[in-house]
């Protein structure tokens, strides 16, 4: 581990943000969870598929993440996709709210991980990509792909 990510781990990722979406900024916040929601994800019970965040009444808020009801819950057990208030600075919340004011940029998720002994996420400042845009990363990776593939056995 590098001093920068020491004591964080990925939980969770959202495989098709950087497909659907140019990231232009990220931005790390904390989660308010319940202690079985905590459980779960120790369990390995989260997804981020179609995690996003919005900004309603100076609360950044996370929809669409989905942490599994807790094996050994009980009544009190969680609504997997109850909507999180994300925890940042005023600062923060008040210039990506602006930014998103600004059309057809959002937050997205792209990651759930441990820093620290605390749950964070990590969100994206997004614009969406075109078909073109999409075309383009795929042969991109493509290319990428090949080239490892020869240097691995000009190497041999």
């Amino acid at each position: 581990m590098t001093a920068k990510n020491a004591g964080s781990d990925i939980i969770a990722t959202n495989p098709s943000a950087r497909h659907h979406f140019h990231i232009l900024e990220t931005v790390e916040a904390g989660i308010v969870l319940t202690g079985t929601e905590v459980k779960s994800i120790r369990a390995g019970g989260a997804n981020l598929r179609d995690a996003f965040a919005r900004i309603e009444h100076d609360l950044p808020i996370l929809y669409q993440c989905h942490i599994a009801p807790y094996d050994k819950g009980n009544i009190h057990n969680h609504e997997p996709l109850r909507p999180r208030l994300l925890l940042l600075h005023k600062k923060q919340i008040l210039r990506l709210a602006q930014q998103v004011k600004q059309r057809g940029k959002t937050l997205v998720a792209l990651d759930m991980h441990w820093r620290n002994g605390h749950v964070k996420i990590l969100l994206g400042l997004a614009q969406g990509k075109t078909k073109g845009d999409k075309r383009q990363s795929l042969k991109n990776e493509q290319t990428k792909r090949e080239l490892s593939r020869l240097l691995k056995n000009l190497r041999r």
